[in-house]
């Protein structure tokens, strides 16, 4: 058995509580161009292409976010081109989204919101793999001002009417507010295989599968020993890590029994939940 995850790792969907599932279904169609897939009773299912990217459940009397608690920092959309980005970017101006902040972060270019209920959301562009750069063998990593003119001008001189998200956008990543670093990553390193790519200071990780830039950055900007929040609260319900085949699949919960962490069976693979309560569907 080996100890690190297969390099063709991604992410998958997403799966959040809302309070409305209506009010959230404009937003994510309306706003932010996702299409729906399929809709039964308080649950809907969204994405891009073929693949659901995000799976909405109501629950009215949720407990909303509050601070000082693990779970959801953001989920990210990752879009295909920087046109793509571009797209997204003047839709958002177009319906007079909210936005919370902008970064290059070296890697990928960024754009920061969230939803009415105050989950958080990244979509972003990667630089190609040939641009990026690496301090002793780690990926560099910024948080510097973003080239807002730069991007708007590659629809410049382009027709494109707004068609929704492109075909192609995934769920690039998923950052978690943690209770503390160290676990998180002998988790998420030494039971589940994630490599480490970048320290970011005491207070967040960064791990990933194939030497991508990230998969899952782990913080504790909520607070070191910061409690979950009850588990019908608004926010992260789990999200999904997609192995690319059974035998991978079956590597990693053998890893997960071993490690003595509970994992129950799932409709679409095995649920586990990390140090600090967040949810993770392991699938194929």
């Amino acid at each position: 058995m080996g100890t690190s995850i297969h390099a063709a790792t991604t992410m998958g969907a997403v799966s959040l509580t809302v309070r409305d599932l209506a009010r959230s279904l404009e937003f994510y169609q309306h706003n932010l161009g996702f299409k729906l897939h399929r809709q039964e009773g308080k649950q809907a299912q969204l994405g891009a292409g073929d693949a659901d990217l995000l799976i909405l459940n109501e629950n009215p009397a949720a407990p909303p976010l509050r601070r000082g608690q693990t779970g959801l920092y953001h989920f990210a959309v990752l879009t295909p081109s920087r046109v793509a980005l571009a797209q997204s970017l003047q839709r958002l101006a177009e319906t007079q989204t909210p936005i919370q902040g902008f970064a290059d972060h070296n890697v990928s270019e960024a754009i920061y919101l969230a939803d009415p209920d105050g989950n958080g959301i990244e979509i972003y562009r990667d630089r190609p793999r040939g641009e990026w750069e690496y301090d002793n063998g780690k990926i560099k990593m910024a948080t510097d001002p973003i080239d807002l003119d730069g991007i708007l001008a590659e629809l410049n001189g382009q027709n494109l009417s707004w068609t929704g998200l492109h075909p192609d956008t995934v769920i690039g990543h998923v950052h978690l507010h943690v209770s503390d670093i160290k676990s998180a990553e002998a988790f998420y390193c030494g039971v589940l295989g994630f490599d480490l790519m970048l320290r970011y200071g005491p207070s967040a990780s960064f791990v990933s599968a194939g030497g991508y830039h990230h998969h899952l950055g782990l913080n504790t900007w909520a607070g070191v020993g910061a409690s979950p929040p009850p588990p019908d609260s608004i926010g992260l319900i789990w999200y999904a890590v997609v192995l690319p085949d059974q035998e991978a699949l079956d590597e990693v919960v053998t890893r997960v029994k071993v490690a003595g962490a509970p994992i129950k069976a799932h409709a679409d693979g095995f649920l586990v939940h990390d140090p600090s309560q967040n949810g993770i569907l392991l699938k194929t």
